[in-house]
């Protein structure tokens, strides 16, 4: 190593580097003039402000007995998100956040923590609702929305935690209405929406809102082969929130309408060559009573007689369960409907009074 004047060159991998006396000055890139944020941007941020505060964390917890001395600890089993519904402290969520829970704390905007208890549970909805007891002031609902007036292509927003990062916002659009989820009780949640706002682990529970801020629905699945977000979510709309949500707070469950009648399973009605739904059994006192459904039954030789055989609600083709299914999801106690039936190879038209389900 040689001194030339005040610098010094070393000699690395055949190349050479030289600390030299004089240096130049460091030149900073020049700082760019503020400029204002744009009218859609404005609009976001304004939204966000306005309803981060209604959107909770939730931490479910499970209860676990130590074999050695019995002592029972509370472990952490997941997290997800929610959403204050009134200022009565109730929570919605989905059902699969708190599914194998023991109990659940809430933490609300301003980080304070609290106790939930559970108010109910609609699993073939993938919704429940919790109950915190929160003062009022800390407590800001959600506009309600709906969601049958909603059109593809139209801004949504979603607030949630995924992966535990509490108040995360992603917008999207709609990218698609009327899809049908299966719920973990492999009932279909029909008219889902589709979109392509951000929905990872953690932001189940959620809620998806449209540009004025108002709930349009309840981020419950993804569709990804990796289990992260690949551009596909999905929400149950608000109207279906909307009706099961106060049943929920009533009753502590949601209540089904049907006409109280049996059902065969599907793949028995195959197996004898029933194409629609057969009727197994029809109490005493049932709406299908009532309307006088006839069920399966044995003939005087011991042969079994089919019973009527349900193949259309109203204007909907019924071929399965879950067409079925659909077809009441929309209805209330006390509506009427009309079926049409198959009995002894004839169609009949039948009106029937549709009933609660315990």
């Amino acid at each position: 190593m040689a001194l030339i004047g005040l610098g010094v060159v070393l000699t690395l991998a055949g190349l050479r580097f030289s600390t030299a006396a004089k240096r130049t000055p460091m030149a900073l890139p020049a700082t760019a003039p503020k400029v204002e944020l744009l009218p859609r941007e404005r609009s976001t941020i304004a939204l966000f402000k306005k309803s981060a505060p209604s959107v909770v964390f939730i931490t479910s917890i499970v209860l676990r007995r130590d074999a050695w001395n019995f002592n029972i600890t509370e472990m952490p089993q997941g997290a997800g998100s929610g959403f204050i519904w009134d200022d009565q402290g109730h929570i919605v969520t989905n059902f699969h956040v708190i599914q194998q829970a023991n109990k659940a704390n809430i933490t609300l905007a301003d980080q304070t923590t609290w106790e939930a208890t559970l108010v109910g549970v609609a699993a073939d909805k993938d919704l429940a609702v919790l109950k915190i007891n929160a003062p009022k002031e800390l407590l800001k609902p959600l506009a309600i929305g709906r969601s049958n007036d909603l059109q593809v292509g139209q801004d949504v927003l979603a607030i949630g935690n995924p992966f535990g990062l509490d108040q995360t916002l992603t917008k999207g659009i709609i990218s698609a209405l009327g899809r049908e989820i299966t719920s973990l009780t492999r009932r279909p949640i029909t008219g889902a929406i589709q979109t392509d706002a951000a929905i990872n682990p953690g932001n189940s529970g959620g809620p998806l809102l449209d540009s004025s801020g108002r709930l349009i629905g309840v981020n419950t699945q993804i569709h990804s082969p990796s289990g992260a977000f690949a551009g596909v979510g999905f929400a149950v709309p608000v109207d279906t929130v909307r009706r099961i949500v106060p049943q929920l707070i009533k009753y502590g469950q949601a209540i089904r309408v049907g006409m109280g009648v049996n059902i065969a399973e599907e793949s028995l009605a195959r197996r004898i060559g029933v194409r629609g739904v057969l009727i197994l059994n029809v109490p005493r006192g049932s709406a299908g009573a009532k309307a006088g459904l006839r069920g399966t039954r044995r003939g005087a030789r011991g042969r079994p007689e089919i019973g009527d055989v349900i193949i259309r609600v109203d204007n909907s083709p019924i071929e399965s369960l879950n067409d079925l299914y659909k077809a009441l999801d929309s209805h209330s106690i006390g509506d009427r409907i009309k079926l049409t039936i198959l009995r002894e190879g004839r169609e009949l038209s039948v009106k029937i009074k549709l009933q609660a389900l315990n």
